[in-house]
């Protein structure tokens, strides 16, 4: 029998450990003189070590186009145009996603249309998606949410029938495998950002990779008038070379840049180190009630990348009812600083996505340009809207230390093992549980 919950006077499960058990990056001294390169040489708004970069990227994802940008939720924005998102046109995004994956399409006048998530994998469940597709759809855009990838072959399929584009945000997941490929490259076009606090971690970054040199050409003259020249063979830019075509700047910062040279050179064996730590936590918790693994199954030749956004999966009906709320204040006080509940808040349950009318279009901007009113499609999404409840917050463990990570494990056998302690008061969860921002990104002591 474990000893009673601290939150109920006992003692906390989780003691001393190492700072480096969670700090992230990792910098070391030849990230700095990468970083130092750039600024003695006064290069900081150039292009070459971004190239560098770009060819190294590319390369690393057998992609033969790779294009820097200052975020990613500008690669995002050129992905989306890069596949033609104007006007009238509806592309189909998850609901529960960060913003900077579904708001662009409506600064470029198109419509997003919401699909419901799966509960196991928290991506877009590609059975909510065909009903949603009208006469104006033409992307469907993925997010391999919380590292977990999503299912791309259901993806590519429904858009293969109906000749749509595929989209992938691999924020959460770069590097990570889908059945043995690369998350980011089945698709018709990949984007992901590379802040510092993501997995993949370099600045504030983003990427665009892509095989098709439409695409990329695309994404080059929405705002990277230096590199849209009189090389593009897109018969349609040619006239306009010279002057970005979106008006946009989205050119990559090159001390990022040099960062990112150092950083991808050591990502893989980094993120093999965490996917060590990650799977013996959750190994160790194997069969504990009310918590299940968000991550996928062992040989699918699927992995969860650098374990981005790590969360578990909460089965309250497994502990009595008891709120994810009073377990979350439970774990925490047991010494698990990360544990929260929930995940992003559902988008389209924000007023942005229902009545906003940012341009002054006289009309709700969603649907300013659009042929249908995508909105009557919303009440449609319980597992979008029911996440919060039934998702948390984990530690994101960065090293093999079996004996630290035990502690934390020690902690939820505890909350799990003497949950009837904690029924009596618990306050239910609140109306709404997740944030529209994000995560807590790196945790230094």
């Amino acid at each position: 029998m474990s000893s009673p919950l601290a939150l109920l006077g006992g003692p906390k499960a989780v003691g001393d450990y190492a700072p480096s058990l969670f700090a992230w990056p990792i910098i070391t001294p030849e990230d700095e003189e990468a970083v130092l390169g750039v600024l003695r040489a006064g290069n900081m708004s150039g292009t070459d070590v971004t190239k560098r970069f770009e060819e190294a990227f590319g390369a690393w994802l057998d992609m033969p186009f790779a294009l820097g940008t200052n975020n990613g939720t500008s690669a995002v924005q050129a992905a989306m145009f890069g596949c033609g998102i104007g006007v009238g046109d509806e592309i189909i995004v998850p609901s529960v996603t960060y913003w900077a994956s579904v708001i662009q399409s409506m600064t470029l006048g198109g419509t997003p249309v919401f699909a419901d998530i799966d509960p196991t994998t928290l991506c877009m469940d590609p059975n909510d998606i065909e009903w949603r597709i009208g006469p104006r759809t033409k992307a469907i855009l993925v997010v391999h949410y919380l590292a977990h990838p999503a299912d791309m072959d259901a993806v590519m399929a429904i858009a293969k029938k109906h000749g749509l584009k595929v989209i992938e945000d691999f924020s959460h997941a770069q590097g990570g495998l889908y059945k043995g490929r690369r998350v980011g490259t089945i698709g018709d076009v990949g984007a992901t950002s590379l802040m510092s606090g993501k997995s993949l971690a370099i600045g504030e970054a983003g990427m665009l990779v892509t095989r098709d040199r439409e695409i990329y050409e695309r994404a080059c003259a929405l705002g990277h008038y230096e590199r849209y020249d009189s090389s593009f063979t897109t018969e349609a830019l040619k006239p306009y070379a010279g002057l970005p075509f979106g008006g946009y700047k989205f050119r990559m910062h090159q001390l990022s840049s040099a960062v990112g040279l150092v950083q991808l050179k050591y990502y893989d064996e980094r993120c093999v180190e965490i996917r060590e730590a990650m799977n013996y936590f959750w190994d160790r918790l194997e069969g504990v009630p009310g918590i299940r693994a968000h991550r996928v199954p062992k040989d699918s030749g699927s992995d969860m990348a650098g374990w981005y956004g790590a969360h578990g999966l909460y089965f309250p009906e497994e502990l009595g009812g008891l709120s994810i709320t009073r377990y979350a204040e439970a774990v925490r006080a047991e010494g698990v600083d990360e544990m929260s509940a929930g995940a992003n808040a559902a988008l389209h349950t924000h007023g942005l996505f229902q009545t906003a009318d940012v341009y002054g279009a006289g009309k709700p901007t969603r649907i300013a340009n659009a042929a249908r009113d995508v909105r009557t499609m919303d009440a449609s999404l319980p597992v979008s809207e029911g996440i919060g409840a039934r998702s948390f917050f984990i530690p994101w463990f960065k090293h093999v230390d079996k004996a630290a990570i035990d502690m934390f494990v020690e902690a939820y056998h505890k909350v799990s093992e003497n949950y009837q302690d904690l029924l009596p008061g618990d306050p239910g969860n609140p109306a709404r549980l997740g944030g529209w921002h994000f995560f807590k990104h790196t945790k230094k002591k």
